[in-house]
Parts: C-alpha cells; structure tokens; sequence
C-alpha cells in the first residue's frame, strides 16, 4: 500500500489499483520547478526571495538521484525573461504578482531584475545533470506557460507528473492544474514544496489532493517506482 495524504489526513490506495496510472515510473517525469538563484540567492540582491525554498535544495537533489536510477526522467523548469524586460515590467501587462505579493511581504528591492535571460538570477541552485531536460522561457505562474514544456512531455511518451519546487501556492498549484488540464496524472511530494508561509502551503496541497491527484511523501512515490522495478 502505499501512504498519500487526503485533504491534510493519511490514507492508504493501492498502488495497482485506480491510481496505477500516476505510479508508473516508465510513464513518469519529473517537473522541478523554479529552484534557481532569482529565488533562492540568500544576496540581499535576491530580486524575487522565496527563502523557505532553500530548505528543500538537498532533498530534492537526493530525490532526483534515486528516481534517475529508477529510470523517471527529470525536468528542470525556470523563469526566463528576455533582457529588455518587454515579457513583463517593459511589456504592455506585468505580471500581477509584482503588485499583490508586495501588499504581504512588503516592497522586493530589485524586482525588475527578476529571472531576465542572461543574469545570474536564472542559474539554478538543484543538480542539473547530463540527460536531464531543461526547460526555459516561462514567463508567469505555470511551468506550462508560455513554455514548450507540454510538448516535450508528449516528445517523452510521459503521462504522469510529479511536480517539485517553489513556490507551492503559486507557480506548483497553476503548474498542478494546467497538468491536470491537459490530461496529466499529477502527483506533488509533499516535503519537496514549499509555500509562501505553511498556511498556504498546506492549502495549496489540499487543493491538489482534493482537485488534481496525489499528494504523498517523496519516500513512498520511490517505493511505489521500485515496486514497478
């Protein structure tokens, strides 16, 4: 059996029964998303902190390496900006978070510097290794927007998600609906997000276990790929 968690309390599925489709690791890929220095960087420079995000790095660098060795491809998704800036602040529309999140956490010094190509703010901070995929270009919440990342899943043969990263909220619960929207099986470890605050968090991942598919830690989606091994 394998242990997920239902709107914050543990159950138990099986893990061949009618959730076998979001735990076959030949079908699976691994989506990381935004664990890169424009959030991560302790600099005071940082143009977009998402400080809880540093607490998960190793985690997720040491998940990626066992589900590697279980043959589930891993995919590193990031915030790119053209240089001018004309995807956002020096565009017709900015992104709205650059108004809102500020009402919360107060004024982000250096925030138009956020994620523009060519700046070390797009480097990321989690192993990026040979025969991993990269996919660059997203531009607001979604890793699926406005990225080819849809595509290269498809490219993959890949039907199933798990979803790691920053921030879980934000950019993992848009990321977790457009996957399930266009037909992905979702699953999100819940010890390899984090949210603006564990409030939200933990809203976040009970809209997924409510919405879109599992929420479970990252040691039982291991165990449930090497099952299938």
């Amino acid at each position: 059996m394998t242990r997920i968690r239902v709107h914050g309390t543990e159950r138990e599925i099986d893990p061949a029964g009618e959730f076998a489709a979001w735990l076959d690791p030949s079908r699976t890929a691994i989506v990381s998303i935004d664990m890169h220095e424009g959030h991560l960087s302790d600099d005071p420079a940082c143009p977009c902190p998402a400080p809880r995000g540093r607490e998960i790095v190793a985690g997720i660098d040491a998940f990626h390496r066992e589900a590697r060795a279980l043959g589930v491809r891993v995919l590193h998704v990031r915030s790119t900006l053209r240089a001018s800036g004309v995807d956002d602040v020096g565009g017709t529309s900015g992104s709205a978070w650059r108004v809102t999140f500020p009402q919360h956490v107060g004024p982000i010094p250096g925030a138009d510097e956020h994620a523009l190509a060519g700046s070390r703010w797009t480097e990321f901070v989690t192993e990026v290794l040979p025969g991993d995929e990269v996919v660059s270009g997203k531009k607001r919440l979604s890793a699926f927007y406005p990225t080819d990342l849809d595509f290269l899943l498809r490219q993959l043969g890949v039907t199933a998600v798990v979803l790691d990263g920053i921030m879980a909220d934000c950019c993992v619960l848009n990321s977790a609906f457009d996957a399930s929207n266009l037909g992905y099986r979702v699953s999100v470890p819940s010890d390899l997000v984090r949210g603006t605050d564990a409030g939200l968090e933990e809203a976040a991942l009970s809209m997924i276990s409510l919405h879109l598919g599992l929420v479970l830690p990252s040691s039982e989606l291991l165990e449930a790929w090497r099952r299938c091994a």
